[in-house]
Protein backbone atom coordinates (compact mmCIF):
# COMPACT_ATOMS: atom_id res chain seq x y z
CA UNK A 1 0.00 0.00 0.00
CA UNK A 2 1.14 3.50 -1.11
CA UNK A 3 2.47 5.94 1.72
CA UNK A 4 -0.40 7.47 4.07
CA UNK A 5 -3.00 5.22 2.31
CA UNK A 6 -5.81 5.30 4.43
CA UNK A 7 -6.14 1.12 5.47
CA UNK A 8 -9.85 1.31 4.63
CA UNK A 9 -9.97 2.43 1.56
CA UNK A 10 -12.21 1.03 -0.88
CA UNK A 11 -12.61 0.45 -4.36
CA UNK A 12 -15.93 1.08 -5.78
CA UNK A 13 -17.58 0.31 -9.06
CA UNK A 14 -19.84 3.10 -10.81
CA UNK A 15 -20.63 1.95 -13.66
CA UNK A 16 -20.42 -0.61 -16.83
CA UNK A 17 -20.78 -0.17 -20.43
CA UNK A 18 -20.59 -2.63 -23.61
CA UNK A 19 -21.00 -3.20 -26.77
CA UNK A 20 -23.82 -5.62 -28.22
CA UNK A 21 -22.13 -9.15 -28.57
CA UNK A 22 -22.10 -10.03 -32.13
CA UNK A 23 -21.74 -13.56 -34.12
CA UNK A 24 -18.30 -13.85 -35.28
CA UNK A 25 -18.02 -12.17 -39.15
CA UNK A 26 -21.09 -10.92 -38.98
CA UNK A 27 -22.05 -7.28 -37.72
CA UNK A 28 -19.23 -6.20 -35.71
CA UNK A 29 -16.42 -7.69 -38.48
CA UNK A 30 -15.28 -5.07 -39.45
CA UNK A 31 -14.25 -3.44 -36.29
CA UNK A 32 -10.90 -4.97 -34.53
CA UNK A 33 -10.55 -5.41 -30.89
CA UNK A 34 -9.07 -2.01 -30.45
CA UNK A 35 -12.54 -0.13 -32.22
CA UNK A 36 -14.69 -2.50 -29.96
CA UNK A 37 -12.72 -0.95 -26.91
CA UNK A 38 -12.86 2.51 -28.11
CA UNK A 39 -16.70 2.09 -28.28
CA UNK A 40 -17.40 0.50 -25.40
CA UNK A 41 -14.84 3.42 -23.34
CA UNK A 42 -16.20 6.25 -25.56
CA UNK A 43 -19.88 5.20 -24.71
CA UNK A 44 -19.58 4.36 -21.23
CA UNK A 45 -17.70 8.13 -20.69
CA UNK A 46 -20.61 10.14 -21.97
CA UNK A 47 -22.69 8.02 -20.08
CA UNK A 48 -20.81 9.14 -17.00
CA UNK A 49 -19.95 12.29 -18.07
CA UNK A 50 -16.46 11.33 -16.78
CA UNK A 51 -14.31 14.45 -16.95
CA UNK A 52 -11.31 12.73 -18.59
CA UNK A 53 -8.95 14.81 -16.47
CA UNK A 54 -9.77 12.43 -13.75
CA UNK A 55 -9.08 9.46 -15.02
CA UNK A 56 -5.67 7.80 -14.27
CA UNK A 57 -5.55 5.02 -16.75
CA UNK A 58 -6.82 2.35 -18.81
CA UNK A 59 -6.38 -1.34 -17.80
CA UNK A 60 -7.57 -3.75 -20.33
CA UNK A 61 -8.06 -7.37 -21.09
CA UNK A 62 -7.34 -9.23 -24.65
CA UNK A 63 -6.61 -13.00 -25.84
CA UNK A 64 -7.08 -12.71 -29.87
CA UNK A 65 -4.26 -9.84 -29.57
CA UNK A 66 -3.31 -7.98 -32.85
CA UNK A 67 -0.24 -8.51 -34.00
CA UNK A 68 1.50 -5.04 -34.23
CA UNK A 69 -0.76 -3.23 -31.94
CA UNK A 70 -0.94 -5.65 -28.89
CA UNK A 71 -1.47 -3.19 -26.22
CA UNK A 72 -4.85 -2.32 -26.70
CA UNK A 73 -5.47 0.00 -23.14
CA UNK A 74 -2.85 2.32 -24.78
CA UNK A 75 -4.33 2.78 -28.19
CA UNK A 76 -7.84 3.25 -27.05
CA UNK A 77 -6.41 6.20 -24.91
CA UNK A 78 -4.78 7.39 -27.85
CA UNK A 79 -7.67 7.15 -30.38
CA UNK A 80 -10.50 8.49 -27.88
CA UNK A 81 -7.75 11.48 -27.36
CA UNK A 82 -7.82 10.99 -23.60
CA UNK A 83 -5.09 13.27 -21.90
CA UNK A 84 -1.54 12.26 -22.58
CA UNK A 85 -1.07 11.11 -19.08
CA UNK A 86 -3.52 8.72 -19.22
CA UNK A 87 -1.94 5.66 -19.16
CA UNK A 88 -2.97 2.45 -20.91
CA UNK A 89 -1.95 -1.12 -20.57
CA UNK A 90 -3.53 -4.78 -21.51
CA UNK A 91 -3.09 -8.23 -19.30
CA UNK A 92 -4.09 -11.19 -20.25
CA UNK A 93 -5.28 -14.17 -18.89
CA UNK A 94 -7.94 -16.44 -21.61
CA UNK A 95 -10.93 -15.67 -20.93
CA UNK A 96 -10.36 -14.21 -17.44
CA UNK A 97 -8.94 -11.36 -19.16
CA UNK A 98 -11.47 -8.67 -18.04
CA UNK A 99 -11.68 -10.04 -14.38
CA UNK A 100 -8.31 -9.71 -14.17
CA UNK A 101 -8.28 -6.32 -15.45
CA UNK A 102 -10.51 -5.48 -13.18
CA UNK A 103 -9.00 -6.67 -9.92
CA UNK A 104 -5.57 -5.33 -10.84
CA UNK A 105 -7.74 -1.91 -10.74
CA UNK A 106 -9.36 -2.67 -7.67
CA UNK A 107 -5.71 -3.56 -6.31
CA UNK A 108 -4.34 -0.59 -7.70
CA UNK A 109 -7.07 1.65 -6.33
CA UNK A 110 -6.83 -0.12 -2.86
CA UNK A 111 -3.17 0.66 -2.52
CA UNK A 112 -3.68 4.56 -3.35
CA UNK A 113 -2.01 4.52 -6.72
CA UNK A 114 -4.87 5.30 -8.53
CA UNK A 115 -8.20 7.04 -8.20
CA UNK A 116 -10.03 6.18 -11.33
CA UNK A 117 -9.44 3.69 -13.28
CA UNK A 118 -11.44 2.08 -16.67
CA UNK A 119 -11.15 -2.14 -16.69
CA UNK A 120 -12.47 -4.45 -19.04
CA UNK A 121 -11.97 -6.64 -22.60
CA UNK A 122 -12.06 -6.83 -25.91
CA UNK A 123 -11.89 -9.29 -28.47
CA UNK A 124 -12.71 -9.64 -32.22
CA UNK A 125 -12.45 -13.25 -33.38
CA UNK A 126 -12.95 -11.82 -36.70
CA UNK A 127 -10.22 -10.48 -36.82
CA UNK A 128 -8.00 -12.94 -35.52
CA UNK A 129 -4.64 -12.98 -37.89
CA UNK A 130 -4.18 -16.40 -39.36
CA UNK A 131 -0.37 -17.21 -39.43
CA UNK A 132 0.99 -18.85 -42.12
CA UNK A 133 3.68 -21.57 -41.68
CA UNK A 134 7.15 -21.27 -40.28
CA UNK A 135 8.50 -22.50 -43.45
CA UNK A 136 6.90 -19.58 -45.50
CA UNK A 137 8.36 -17.16 -43.59
CA UNK A 138 11.57 -18.08 -42.98
CA UNK A 139 11.69 -18.96 -47.01
CA UNK A 140 10.28 -15.83 -47.90
CA UNK A 141 11.98 -13.18 -44.97
CA UNK A 142 15.74 -13.22 -46.38
CA UNK A 143 13.67 -11.93 -49.51
CA UNK A 144 12.06 -9.37 -48.25
CA UNK A 145 14.88 -8.10 -46.08
CA UNK A 146 17.71 -8.12 -47.58
CA UNK A 147 17.13 -5.73 -50.52
CA UNK A 148 16.64 -6.48 -54.39
CA UNK A 149 15.78 -10.24 -55.30
CA UNK A 150 16.67 -11.22 -58.56
CA UNK A 151 13.66 -13.38 -60.35
CA UNK A 152 16.53 -16.43 -59.75
CA UNK A 153 15.75 -15.47 -56.30
CA UNK A 154 12.33 -15.75 -56.26
CA UNK A 155 12.13 -18.68 -58.43
CA UNK A 156 14.21 -20.48 -55.83
CA UNK A 157 12.25 -19.32 -52.94
CA UNK A 158 9.01 -20.51 -54.59
CA UNK A 159 10.70 -23.84 -55.11
CA UNK A 160 11.24 -24.09 -51.87
CA UNK A 161 7.57 -23.61 -50.76
CA UNK A 162 6.53 -26.64 -53.06
CA UNK A 163 4.58 -28.18 -52.78
CA UNK A 164 1.92 -25.24 -52.21
CA UNK A 165 -0.72 -26.84 -50.26
CA UNK A 166 1.79 -27.44 -47.36
CA UNK A 167 2.17 -23.71 -47.12
CA UNK A 168 -1.25 -21.89 -47.28
CA UNK A 169 -2.78 -20.79 -44.39
CA UNK A 170 -4.97 -23.01 -42.66
CA UNK A 171 -8.03 -22.61 -40.67
CA UNK A 172 -6.88 -21.62 -36.66
CA UNK A 173 -7.20 -24.73 -34.15
CA UNK A 174 -7.78 -23.37 -31.08
CA UNK A 175 -6.00 -26.15 -28.61
CA UNK A 176 -4.04 -26.23 -25.92
CA UNK A 177 -0.51 -25.77 -25.99
CA UNK A 178 0.39 -28.75 -23.45
CA UNK A 179 -2.39 -31.28 -24.84
CA UNK A 180 -3.26 -30.31 -28.81
CA UNK A 181 -6.73 -30.86 -27.24
CA UNK A 182 -9.46 -28.15 -28.16
CA UNK A 183 -11.15 -26.58 -25.63
CA UNK A 184 -14.61 -28.22 -26.93
CA UNK A 185 -12.95 -31.68 -26.63
CA UNK A 186 -12.17 -30.72 -23.11
CA UNK A 187 -15.71 -30.28 -22.20
CA UNK A 188 -16.69 -33.77 -23.67
CA UNK A 189 -14.36 -35.37 -21.73
CA UNK A 190 -15.79 -34.01 -18.56
CA UNK A 191 -19.55 -34.52 -19.69
CA UNK A 192 -18.28 -38.17 -19.94
CA UNK A 193 -16.22 -38.37 -16.49
CA UNK A 194 -18.93 -36.22 -14.67
CA UNK A 195 -21.82 -38.12 -15.92
CA UNK A 196 -23.67 -34.98 -17.13
CA UNK A 197 -26.70 -36.18 -19.45
CA UNK A 198 -27.04 -34.46 -23.35
CA UNK A 199 -30.51 -33.47 -21.85
CA UNK A 200 -29.35 -31.37 -18.89
CA UNK A 201 -26.78 -29.89 -21.34
CA UNK A 202 -29.33 -28.61 -23.64
CA UNK A 203 -31.63 -27.62 -20.69
CA UNK A 204 -28.89 -25.40 -19.07
CA UNK A 205 -28.70 -24.06 -22.92
CA UNK A 206 -32.05 -23.67 -23.29
CA UNK A 207 -32.53 -22.14 -20.02
CA UNK A 208 -29.62 -19.96 -20.65
CA UNK A 209 -31.67 -18.09 -24.13
CA UNK A 210 -34.92 -17.92 -22.35
CA UNK A 211 -33.57 -15.95 -19.41
CA UNK A 212 -31.68 -13.79 -21.89
CA UNK A 213 -34.82 -13.19 -24.16
CA UNK A 214 -36.64 -12.12 -21.26
CA UNK A 215 -34.26 -9.34 -20.35
CA UNK A 216 -34.01 -8.29 -23.36
CA UNK A 217 -37.67 -7.74 -24.00
CA UNK A 218 -37.80 -6.36 -20.36
CA UNK A 219 -35.22 -3.62 -21.69
CA UNK A 220 -33.54 -5.29 -18.49
CA UNK A 221 -29.87 -4.60 -20.88
CA UNK A 222 -30.64 -1.30 -22.51
CA UNK A 223 -28.48 0.83 -20.06
CA UNK A 224 -25.64 -1.72 -20.05
CA UNK A 225 -25.35 -1.55 -24.24
CA UNK A 226 -24.09 1.44 -26.20
CA UNK A 227 -24.98 1.03 -29.94
CA UNK A 228 -22.08 0.94 -32.19
CA UNK A 229 -21.32 2.21 -35.54
CA UNK A 230 -19.77 0.18 -38.38
CA UNK A 231 -19.53 0.89 -42.18
CA UNK A 232 -22.36 -1.05 -42.75
CA UNK A 233 -24.56 0.87 -40.46
CA UNK A 234 -25.36 0.97 -36.73
CA UNK A 235 -25.85 -1.84 -34.33
CA UNK A 236 -28.19 -1.27 -31.27
CA UNK A 237 -28.28 -4.83 -29.26
CA UNK A 238 -27.16 -8.41 -29.01
CA UNK A 239 -28.08 -11.30 -32.01
CA UNK A 240 -26.96 -14.02 -30.68
CA UNK A 241 -29.60 -14.64 -28.22
CA UNK A 242 -32.29 -17.41 -29.64
CA UNK A 243 -35.88 -16.26 -28.18
CA UNK A 244 -37.83 -19.46 -30.24
CA UNK A 245 -34.92 -21.83 -29.33
CA UNK A 246 -36.54 -25.12 -27.42
CA UNK A 247 -35.64 -28.32 -26.02
CA UNK A 248 -36.84 -30.15 -29.24
CA UNK A 249 -34.51 -27.91 -31.47
CA UNK A 250 -31.17 -27.87 -29.69
CA UNK A 251 -32.20 -32.06 -28.89
CA UNK A 252 -31.80 -32.32 -32.94
CA UNK A 253 -28.37 -30.61 -33.19
CA UNK A 254 -24.98 -32.77 -33.77
CA UNK A 255 -22.41 -32.99 -31.49
CA UNK A 256 -19.55 -31.23 -32.89
CA UNK A 257 -16.48 -32.83 -30.83
CA UNK A 258 -17.07 -36.78 -30.59
CA UNK A 259 -19.45 -38.79 -33.14
CA UNK A 260 -21.12 -40.80 -30.31
CA UNK A 261 -20.40 -37.29 -27.81
CA UNK A 262 -23.38 -34.41 -26.40
CA UNK A 263 -21.84 -31.00 -26.57
CA UNK A 264 -22.80 -29.31 -29.60
CA UNK A 265 -23.16 -25.88 -31.17
CA UNK A 266 -26.30 -24.98 -29.06
CA UNK A 267 -24.85 -26.42 -25.62
CA UNK A 268 -21.74 -23.78 -26.15
CA UNK A 269 -21.06 -20.61 -26.51
CA UNK A 270 -20.41 -18.95 -30.10
CA UNK A 271 -17.50 -17.31 -31.10
CA UNK A 272 -17.76 -13.24 -30.62
CA UNK A 273 -17.14 -10.18 -31.21
CA UNK A 274 -17.68 -7.28 -28.25
CA UNK A 275 -16.41 -5.17 -25.72
CA UNK A 276 -17.18 -4.62 -22.19
CA UNK A 277 -15.44 -2.04 -19.28
CA UNK A 278 -15.95 -0.47 -16.32
CA UNK A 279 -15.39 2.80 -14.24
CA UNK A 280 -13.93 2.01 -11.05
CA UNK A 281 -12.93 4.55 -8.62
CA UNK A 282 -11.69 5.01 -5.20
CA UNK A 283 -15.13 5.25 -2.96
CA UNK A 284 -13.89 8.69 -1.49
CA UNK A 285 -13.25 10.21 -5.25
CA UNK A 286 -16.48 8.85 -6.45
CA UNK A 287 -18.89 10.45 -3.47
CA UNK A 288 -16.37 13.78 -4.13
CA UNK A 289 -17.01 13.49 -7.91
CA UNK A 290 -20.81 12.48 -7.55
CA UNK A 291 -21.27 9.46 -8.44
CA UNK A 292 -23.31 6.76 -6.32
CA UNK A 293 -21.06 3.59 -6.08
CA UNK A 294 -22.63 0.58 -7.29
CA UNK A 295 -20.49 -2.42 -5.61
CA UNK A 296 -17.07 -3.54 -4.75
CA UNK A 297 -15.19 -6.50 -5.27
CA UNK A 298 -14.45 -7.59 -2.00
CA UNK A 299 -12.40 -10.79 -2.73
CA UNK A 300 -11.52 -13.06 -5.84
CA UNK A 301 -9.22 -15.76 -6.33
CA UNK A 302 -7.39 -17.33 -9.89
CA UNK A 303 -6.26 -20.94 -9.35
CA UNK A 304 -4.52 -23.45 -12.03
CA UNK A 305 -5.60 -26.89 -12.44
CA UNK A 306 -3.60 -29.31 -14.90
CA UNK A 307 -5.27 -29.20 -18.33
CA UNK A 308 -4.40 -33.14 -19.32
CA UNK A 309 -6.93 -33.86 -15.91
CA UNK A 310 -9.95 -31.19 -15.94
CA UNK A 311 -9.54 -28.10 -18.00
CA UNK A 312 -12.58 -26.02 -17.14
CA UNK A 313 -13.36 -27.13 -13.54
CA UNK A 314 -11.22 -24.19 -11.87
CA UNK A 315 -14.14 -22.37 -10.77
CA UNK A 316 -14.77 -25.41 -8.22
CA UNK A 317 -11.51 -24.60 -6.77
CA UNK A 318 -11.32 -20.85 -7.02
CA UNK A 319 -14.77 -20.02 -5.75
CA UNK A 320 -14.47 -21.13 -2.12
CA UNK A 321 -10.95 -19.37 -1.91
CA UNK A 322 -13.08 -15.95 -3.30
CA UNK A 323 -15.67 -16.49 -0.58
CA UNK A 324 -13.22 -17.50 2.54
CA UNK A 325 -11.64 -14.41 1.32
CA UNK A 326 -14.72 -12.05 1.35
CA UNK A 327 -15.78 -14.11 4.53
CA UNK A 328 -18.55 -15.71 3.16
CA UNK A 329 -20.47 -18.71 2.29
CA UNK A 330 -22.36 -20.38 -0.11
CA UNK A 331 -25.34 -19.58 1.45
CA UNK A 332 -25.33 -16.28 2.39
CA UNK A 333 -25.04 -15.60 -1.66
CA UNK A 334 -27.43 -13.62 -3.42
CA UNK A 335 -26.64 -14.12 -7.08
CA UNK A 336 -24.25 -16.34 -8.92
CA UNK A 337 -23.22 -15.73 -12.43
CA UNK A 338 -21.45 -18.29 -13.49
CA UNK A 339 -19.41 -18.21 -17.35
CA UNK A 340 -20.60 -21.04 -19.70
CA UNK A 341 -18.16 -21.85 -21.95
CA UNK A 342 -20.39 -24.87 -22.41
CA UNK A 343 -23.35 -26.38 -20.19
CA UNK A 344 -21.02 -29.45 -19.76
CA UNK A 345 -18.34 -27.38 -17.77
CA UNK A 346 -20.89 -25.21 -15.62
CA UNK A 347 -22.64 -28.96 -15.09
CA UNK A 348 -19.26 -30.13 -14.13
CA UNK A 349 -18.26 -27.23 -11.88
CA UNK A 350 -21.45 -27.17 -9.88
CA UNK A 351 -21.51 -30.71 -9.35
CA UNK A 352 -18.35 -30.44 -8.16
CA UNK A 353 -19.30 -27.77 -5.48
CA UNK A 354 -21.67 -29.86 -4.36
CA UNK A 355 -19.06 -33.05 -3.93
CA UNK A 356 -17.97 -33.54 -0.64
CA UNK A 357 -15.01 -36.24 -2.56
CA UNK A 358 -14.32 -33.50 -4.29
CA UNK A 359 -13.57 -30.86 -1.04
CA UNK A 360 -11.21 -33.60 0.01
CA UNK A 361 -9.80 -34.50 -2.48
CA UNK A 362 -9.14 -31.35 -4.15
CA UNK A 363 -10.04 -28.65 -1.35
CA UNK A 364 -8.69 -30.58 1.74
CA UNK A 365 -11.70 -29.90 2.95
CA UNK A 366 -14.70 -32.15 4.85
CA UNK A 367 -17.71 -30.05 3.82
CA UNK A 368 -18.43 -29.39 0.21
CA UNK A 369 -18.82 -25.85 -0.76
CA UNK A 370 -22.67 -26.18 -1.22
CA UNK A 371 -25.42 -26.95 -4.08
CA UNK A 372 -26.18 -23.40 -6.16
CA UNK A 373 -29.56 -22.66 -6.48
CA UNK A 374 -31.16 -23.12 -9.85
CA UNK A 375 -32.85 -19.38 -9.48
CA UNK A 376 -29.96 -17.79 -8.25
CA UNK A 377 -27.86 -18.73 -11.38
CA UNK A 378 -27.16 -17.07 -14.29
CA UNK A 379 -30.69 -14.87 -14.29
CA UNK A 380 -30.31 -13.09 -17.12
CA UNK A 381 -28.93 -15.79 -18.73
CA UNK A 382 -25.16 -16.16 -19.96
CA UNK A 383 -22.39 -16.79 -22.31
CA UNK A 384 -24.51 -19.79 -24.25
CA UNK A 385 -26.65 -17.32 -25.40
CA UNK A 386 -25.55 -13.76 -25.03
CA UNK A 387 -22.46 -14.43 -26.21
CA UNK A 388 -18.16 -15.11 -25.60
CA UNK A 389 -16.10 -12.30 -26.54
CA UNK A 390 -13.13 -13.83 -24.59
CA UNK A 391 -11.95 -10.56 -22.82
CA UNK A 392 -14.96 -8.78 -22.07
CA UNK A 393 -17.21 -11.46 -20.84
CA UNK A 394 -15.57 -10.68 -17.08
CA UNK A 395 -16.55 -6.98 -17.46
CA UNK A 396 -20.34 -8.19 -18.71
CA UNK A 397 -20.63 -10.20 -15.67
CA UNK A 398 -19.43 -7.48 -13.59
CA UNK A 399 -21.24 -4.52 -15.15
CA UNK A 400 -24.99 -7.10 -14.69
CA UNK A 401 -24.18 -8.12 -11.70
CA UNK A 402 -23.03 -4.65 -10.37
CA UNK A 403 -26.50 -2.93 -11.30
CA UNK A 404 -28.71 -5.87 -10.29
CA UNK A 405 -27.41 -5.80 -6.14
CA UNK A 406 -27.67 -1.81 -6.35
CA UNK A 407 -31.40 -2.13 -8.63
CA UNK A 408 -32.58 -4.68 -5.87
CA UNK A 409 -31.23 -4.17 -2.91
CA UNK A 410 -29.58 -7.50 -2.68
CA UNK A 411 -26.15 -7.81 -1.09
CA UNK A 412 -23.80 -9.88 -2.78
CA UNK A 413 -23.10 -12.08 -6.27
CA UNK A 414 -20.77 -15.02 -6.91
CA UNK A 415 -18.70 -15.18 -10.09
CA UNK A 416 -17.20 -17.55 -12.15
CA UNK A 417 -14.63 -17.99 -14.78
CA UNK A 418 -12.97 -21.17 -16.41
CA UNK A 419 -9.96 -20.56 -18.83
CA UNK A 420 -7.80 -21.77 -21.02
CA UNK A 421 -4.72 -23.55 -19.82
CA UNK A 422 -6.28 -24.95 -17.06
CA UNK A 423 -7.21 -21.64 -14.99
CA UNK A 424 -10.17 -20.47 -12.82
CA UNK A 425 -11.08 -17.29 -11.48
CA UNK A 426 -13.89 -16.38 -9.16
CA UNK A 427 -14.72 -12.98 -7.76
CA UNK A 428 -17.51 -11.71 -5.23
CA UNK A 429 -19.36 -8.47 -5.50
CA UNK A 430 -21.12 -6.83 -2.25
CA UNK A 431 -23.43 -4.06 -2.85
CA UNK A 432 -22.33 -0.42 -0.82
CA UNK A 433 -24.52 1.12 0.93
Amino acid sequence: MAKNTPKNRRAVIVGGLRTPFAKAFTELMELDTIALGVAAVGGLLRKLDLPRTEIDGIIWGGVVLPPLSVNIGREIVLDLGLPASVEGHTVTRACASGLQAITDAASAIERGDADVLIAGGSDSTSNAPIAFPNKVTRTLAPLALGGKATAADILGALAQLMPLSEVLPRQPRVAERTTGEVMGESAERMAQRNEISREAQDQLALRSHQRAARAIASGRFDDEITKVETPKGLVHSDSLVRADTSAEKLAKLRPVFSKTGTVTAGNSSPLTDGAAAIVMMSEEKARALGYEPLATVSSWSYVGVDPADQLLIGPAIAVPKALDRAGLTLQDIDLVDMHEAFAAQVLSVLKMMGSQAFARERLGRDQATGEVDPDKLNIYGGSIAIGHPFAATGARMVTTMANELHRTGKRSALLGICAAGGLGAAAVLERVD
